[in-house]
């Protein structure tokens, strides 16, 4: 890759970035593209040379910060390749680290944009589903799929096993959250994480 290339792809992305911060602090209707330049340290129609308009820039902005969420959740479940012995302990620290990824400004701010924008923009809800929710449930099955298969878990559909988990977590925040627009203190989060897994625990323990 080029200098050159580099260089716009950076650019690209520090107007992405501010963008979405732009989007988050005023909402879709009151954010201007002028403020998002200014954000992102550029000229004005250098935004509009990367990205072309304001729905186009939303719609991106959106999209990269799923990714970016996406990412930090993959992370987390990443850590149950090497569980250690205590499967329990390593299933509450994934937990607890999933809602706290979970409970972030950036997570927070991405659930409030696009219920906020569901009605303009009616594929939000998918985009964001499928870059952030789906694929970390894939990759929480494959894990408990590997637990299940060494006998650390009871034979089950790991995928099913995966969306319960998932939903004892993001259930809880959603309503101490109220709907990411209240910050949940620590030991909130912390309990919701130990409730989730002591209840699949329950469901799913190997006997």
């Amino acid at each position: 890759m080029t200098v050159a290339s580099r260089g716009r792809i950076d650019k690209r992305q520090a107007i992405l970035t501010a963008a979405f911060t732009v989007f988050a602090r005023r909402g879709y209707a009151e954010a201007c593209v002028k403020e998002i330049a200014e954000e992102a340290g550029v000229a004005k129609p250098t935004v509009y040379n990367h990205l072309n308009d304001k729905e186009n820039l939303f719609r991106h902005a959106i999209e990269a910060a799923a990714d970016e969420v996406m990412a930090a959740n993959l992370e987390v479940v990443e850590r149950l390749r090497e569980p250690g012995p205590d499967l329990r302990a390593a299933l509450a620290d994934v937990a607890h680290r999933l809602v706290q990824v979970c409970c972030a400004e950036r997570s927070r701010s991405l659930r409030r944009l696009t219920y906020g924008q569901v009605a303009r923009f009616p594929e939000l809800i998918e985009l964001v589903q499928t870059r952030t929710a789906d694929r970390v449930a894939e990759a929480l099955a494959d894990r408990l799929a590997r637990f299940s298969l060494a006998g650390r878990l009871r034979p089950c559909d790991p995928a099913a096993a995966s969306e319960q988990l998932l939903a004892l977590l993001t259930g809880p925040l959603e309503t101490r959250s109220r709907l990411g627009t209240r910050k949940v203190p620590a030991a909130e989060m912390r309990a919701v994480a130990d409730a989730a897994v002591d209840t699949f625990l329950r469901a799913y323990a190997a006997e």
